[in-house]
């Protein structure tokens, strides 16, 4: 089994709390949001940029390993909404490591 590469570093984690505001999933603020796999890593997801997002402990725990569109269909969240806000930030966040030009938040 190949080794799974988790690239996700400090800064990018402060920039993904902060574009975010909050849980990516409800919108809830928390001072120490936990930091979430879209893709869960029991299901190859990896701790990287375009994979990870905050989330209260509540979503966080209600998620657990699901998959998560079917998961925010069944609480009744946006799913488009989410999904397109989270390509938004890990795309900008990416061009700026390429680039290195920051977007402004």
């Amino acid at each position: 089994m190949a080794k799974v590469e988790h690239d996700l570093t400090d800064v990018q984690w402060q920039q993904l709390r902060s574009r975010w505001g909050g849980c990516a999933y409800c919108g809830a603020e928390d001072p120490a949001p936990q930091k979430d796999c879209v893709l869960p890593i029991s299901r190859g997801g990896r701790y990287t940029v375009v994979n990870v997002v905050p989330a209260c402990r509540s979503c966080n725990a209600s998620k657990c390993n699901a998959e998560v569109t079917t998961w925010m269909r069944r609480k009744k969240l946006d799913e488009r909404v989410f999904l397109v806000r989270q390509a938004e930030i890990a795309g900008e966040i990416a061009d700026e490591i390429v680039g290195g030009v920051p977007h402004e938040a």
